[in-house]
């Protein structure tokens, strides 16, 4: 009964990616940020090299010491912000739509206002994870965080998410970019003076 309880034990431990017993190992002084790329990236020149945190230590918080012990504690505990969006159906080249949901630096101050074209304003895309769309409570505090910071913010929800319908034989999936280029392009076009940044999560990272 003893050995049994012991491989469930590590199973489990292996399972739930818990991580604890090695963070308490190394004296809670975490782990080293291991990035895998190409030595010619440019993506990696340009913007991974300059991210101080991609080349420092990790330790997560002590009793959320897994992935998925911290997704369930953000789906109980974290409690989005209240705000509205504002949506805007974009229909790309082969039929298919894409909800992209705005909230605007100044829609936390109840003005009722649109971009102008000449906008300066710095601008980012937000690409959300597998199943997620614009309502999900880790992409509400993310939007809410950067709008509060003076920056207009559009979630580029994936086809089929964020109560929109399908409308062509495509649906999206990891290895599909043409829809954030598309949406990406035109919002470079609309708006050429903002200066616009992109983050993705989960398989949103992934597609980005």
């Amino acid at each position: 009964a003893l050995a049994a309880l012991v491989a469930v034990s590590v199973l489990a431990y292996r399972f739930v990616e818990l991580h604890v017993i090695g963070d308490l190992l190394r004296g809670l002084r975490g782990r080293r940020v291991e990035l895998t790329f190409h030595p010619a990236s440019e993506i990696y020149h340009c913007v991974a090299s300059k991210c101080r945190s991609l080349h420092g230590r990790y330790l997560a918080t002590p009793w959320l010491a897994s992935p998925h012990l911290q997704t369930l504690f953000l789906g109980i505990h974290g409690r989005p912000p209240s705000f509205t969006y504002k949506r805007q159906l974009y229909t790309v080249r082969d039929g298919g739509t894409i909800a992209l949901d705005w909230l605007l630096a100044f829609d936390l101050e109840d003005a009722d206002e649109i971009i102008s074209k000449d906008s300066s304003t710095p601008l980012l895309v937000v690409v959300p994870g597998l199943t997620s769309d614009s309502d999900a409570a880790y992409a509400k505090h993310l939007v809410h965080s950067m709008a509060r910071k003076g920056w207009n913010v559009v979630v580029s929800n994936h086809r089929g998410l964020g109560g929109v319908s399908i409308t062509s034989d495509c649906l999206y999936n990891g290895g599909w970019t043409e829809d954030v280029r598309e949406v990406i392009n035109y919002l470079h076009r609309k708006y050429p003076k903002a200066p616009m940044f992109c983050v993705g999560t989960s398989i949103g990272a992934n597609i980005l």
